[in-house]
């Protein structure tokens, strides 16, 4: 008989001993699940808006599993113990309470501890029945039929690059605990664009998958594409729009509408980018610069020069153009690596990227920023583009002023004026993240693509026709030195 009591049922006879209705938005999430785990889809992700109970099913689901099968081993994972805590603390209570597993409850003590417990079941097991573990938490050595990952991701696990680098590694964890044929259950809203729960791989951080690629996925925004509310008993329209103000847009769209978004408001907003395809064109014999129908007069290149390892900076150089118009053109940023095993020292390495870059990209003058290690790399540079034969001026740039407000002079304008067009290429780069993370006086994050951007963007336009001379590019079109005949005399 017990067997014949399907998920709902048991919702629902819980929720009346609450002297609780059942919404519902529960059912539709119980019958998806329950229909996942009766034709054995083991990969599965539950998205649906914040307060709509979806972990509370979760801990239902768990305790109707093993109401099914006591002997399942049950793993859950949170951001941190307390919250794992907080789930187990739940179905213990369900299975106490149910009236279809009271019998469940084990007779000693000791098998019914805080963070876990075994239940009545048959087969002598070395794992419990049920476990909470924390994301940061050590389990090597741990095996689980049943993996649910409630919350792993809040602002405290995805809200810097290292920090999301590090929750993936941890997540990727779970395929050395669960046994073949496991089931892992992701639970969750997205708190950043780098989501775990994205349906589209993040090019710019090196995915060529998504990272819950082949998840059977349920998705319940509060609001549905209709403009109908997901749970009309407890969110009204009146209630919506009052969470809507009070939140925030990108909150809101993020833990209600379930889109992928910074949760925290960043102070600039790479919406505001004009994206575009087309690469450089450069026609020499009538000494024209273009991209696509756009006529270049002026060029800027600045290189924020280090030899940073693990979470130190980045070497990065930026190159931005301007059009007739005065838009500007972010055109290419290039991470500069090294290769340690490589012949080559890491500042020559550097230097001949750089030169490589300036050459193909026709850049009249680069501009170093010499403070700290920086200050003898001009000279190697200059050697580099000699070698190279790359007619490229070296100029020597000392920051004084903070980061902070140099980034924000930089891009404030240009953004609120929609005139900063950014190439694809620079979507496969950190330098997005980077922007949409980036809040003034922010510790730990990285800045090293913007903080270049802004010095391109900040240098004076450079006029070819002082660095290119003779038979030389001189695709910017400044006038030409003539000499007249006249018949005065001075």
């Amino acid at each position: 008989m017990r067997d014949k009591i399907d998920f709902k049922l048991f919702v629902a006879l819980w929720n009346r001993r609450q002297s609780m209705n059942t919404p519902e938005i529960h059912f539709r999430m119980a019958d998806w699940l329950q229909n996942a785990w009766e034709t054995k889809q083991t990969h599965l992700l539950l998205q649906a808006f914040r307060s709509s109970g979806k972990s509370t099913i979760a801990g239902l689901f768990a305790a109707w599993l093993l109401y099914r099968r006591p002997d399942l081993r049950i793993l859950v994972l949170a951001a941190d113990l307390p919250l794992a805590r907080k789930m187990v603390r739940n179905v213990k209570r369900i299975i106490e309470r149910h009236p279809l597993t009271m019998h469940l409850k084990p007779a000693r003590a000791d098998q019914w501890g805080a963070d876990r417990f075994t239940i009545q079941r048959k087969t002598e097991l070395r794992d419990p029945s049920m476990l909470a573990k924390g994301i940061s938490a050590n389990i090597t050595g741990s095996r689980a039929d049943i993996i649910i990952c409630d919350d792993v991701e809040v602002p405290n696990t995805c809200d810097t690059a290292d920090k999301r680098s590090n929750l993936r590694e941890r997540l990727g964890e779970n395929n050395y605990v669960l046994v073949p044929g496991g089931t892992q259950l992701y639970i969750g809203t997205p708190h950043s664009w780098y989501t775990i729960y994205a349906d589209e791989p993040r090019t710019e951080i090196a995915e060529d998958r998504a990272f819950l690629d082949g998840f059977k996925r349920l998705k319940i925004p509060v609001v549905d594409e209709k403009g109908q509310s997901a749970w009309p008993e407890r969110f009204a329209p009146e209630d919506i729009e009052r969470i809507r103000k009070s939140a925030g847009p990108n909150k809101f769209s993020s833990q209600m509408m379930l889109e992928p978004v910074n949760i925290a408001e960043g102070r600039l907003d790479p919406a505001a980018f004009q994206r575009y395809e087309a690469e450089l064109c450069y026609l020499k014999e009538i000494n024209l610069l273009q991209i696509g129908d756009r006529k270049m007069v002026s060029a800027s290149a600045w290189w924020d020069p280090a030899f940073g390892k693990g979470s130190g900076d980045g070497s990065v150089l930026a190159v931005v153009y301007t059009d007739e118009t005065g838009c500007y053109w972010l055109h290419r940023i290039v991470y500069l690596k090294n290769d340690p095993g490589g012949e080559l020292d890491e500042a020559t390495q550097q230097c001949r990227q750089v030169a490589q870059a300036v050459k193909d990209l026709h850049v009249p003058s680069v501009a170093i920023e010499i403070n700290g290690i920086g200050r003898f790399l001009p000279n190697i540079l200059r050697r580099e583009l000699a070698r190279a034969h790359v007619p490229c001026a070296v100029k020597e740039i000392t920051s004084t002023r903070p980061k902070d407000i140099r980034i924000m002079e930089a891009f404030d304008t240009v953004l609120a004026a929609r005139m900063l067009y950014v190439q694809a290429s620079v979507y496969n780069t950190p330098f997005i993240s980077e922007v949409q993370e980036w809040r003034p006086d922010s510790k730990g994050g990285r800045d090293d693509g913007l903080d270049a951007v802004a010095g391109a963007l900040s240098l004076e336009p450079v006029r070819l026709k002082k660095y290119y001379a003779g038979s030389r590019q001189n695709w910017q079109g400044s006038s030409q030195t003539h000499e007249a005949k006249t018949d005065f005399e001075v």
